[in-house]
């Protein structure tokens, strides 16, 4: 059987087909009433298309371009030229705008910040002593101005600003699990830099491109129904801590006082004994010094030691009698205290 090309290609063109050859278009051109016929309307296709050959990229941007859909660079902020529209593409992003993540709470946007309201489920968590709190806090973030960071950004994860919302609240619950009602309701500041740095390893392992510039925490709470409960808590930790003030009060007051006191007395022993040890000393090296002495003079010595003990003890005498030990009777009295005046 034999192919009638001719016909088969008539009947094709009738159906639309086939597309228009060069020639066909060439011939609708010329069919158009243009003053100067086709060449200006090439001249406006050439315009049009030098015109998406050029691009400019402001400062707090940077542009990602894309041949074919592939990276291929990354334009820093100033004029730039790619490839006609179809060829090669750009993506600005922004890098020095800073945007926002709310948990807890509804807000609107601006043109600085993009807010977002997620569930208010997501503060409800956990703590480790197995309380439930309300823990609405704030995540504020930006593209890394980096070589890499808005390449991460646009393709290494897809709906980037999802991942960071999830791995928000992980990383939240995370770190209250570990902490107590307490601390999770006085400790907002130290909860919120262990959690921003939790956060930033996660998308940094995540290749995200994002830099997170702070994480804030607002005012936590306990759901209503337990609200009374956690007040009495409250109150009674309050009185806790009055009467363990007011005791340690008491205890600066006594304990220094005593501690003095005991310090003093053991100086005193200390002095005293010290005393009594060089006054012993001294006894002892007068003694030797007289018993070497005594060695040498026994005579001498005795009579001088004799009459030192006399000179010491008669001016203690009130009256006083001398007697012949050869006489045996008393000698008439001599007044040896006519002197003193008695």
């Amino acid at each position: 059987m034999s192919w009638d090309w001719e016909k088969l290609q008539e009947q094709q063109k009738r159906r639309g087909d086939i597309p228009p050859k060069m020639d066909d278009f060439v011939q609708k051109l010329n069919t158009l009433k243009v003053p100067g016929g086709p060449f200006w309307v090439l001249i406006l296709l050439a315009v049009l298309l030098s015109t998406t050959m050029f691009f400019t990229v402001k400062p707090s941007e940077v542009g990602v371009v894309q041949r074919f859909g592939k990276y291929a660079r990354t334009a820093q902020p100033g004029l730039h030229f790619k490839l006609p529209a179809g060829i090669e593409t750009v993506a600005k992003v922004n890098v020095r705008r800073i945007e926002t993540e709310e948990f807890g709470a509804h807000l609107f946007g601006d043109r600085d910040s993009r807010y977002v309201a997620t569930n208010s489920n997501a503060t409800l968590m956990l703590t480790g002593e197995l309380n439930v709190a309300m823990v609405p806090w704030i995540v504020q973030y930006r593209i890394k101005d980096t070589e890499e960071g808005p390449y991460d950004f646009l393709f290494k994860v897809r709906d980037v600003r999802r991942y960071l919302r999830d791995m928000s609240e992980a990383t939240m619950r995370l770190v209250i699990g570990d902490r107590s009602i307490d601390e999770v309701i006085s400790k907002r500041d130290e909860i919120a830099v262990e959690a921003r740095e939790l956060l930033q390893t996660e998308l940094d392992q995540a290749e995200t491109g994002i830099q997170i510039v702070t994480v804030e925490m607002k005012k936590t709470d306990v759901p209503e129904p337990v609200q009374p409960s956690l007040n009495e808590v409250n109150q009674a930790t309050q009185e806790k801590e009055q009467m363990i003030y007011q005791a340690k009060e008491e205890y600066n007051k006594a304990i220094p006082a005593e501690k003095g006191e005991a310090d003093r007395i053991i100086k005193a022993a200390e002095g005293y004994a010290l005393d009594r040890v060089n006054r012993a000393k001294g006894d002892a090296a007068r003694f030797r010094s007289l018993y070497e002495e005594y060695a040498k003079a026994k005579d001498v010595t005795r009579r001088r030691m004799y009459l030192e003990s006399l000179r010491d003890v008669f001016p203690k005498l009130k009256q006083k009698y001398l007697i012949d030990e050869d006489q045996k009777n008393l000698l008439p009295l001599l007044n040896l205290e006519s002197g003193s005046g008695k």
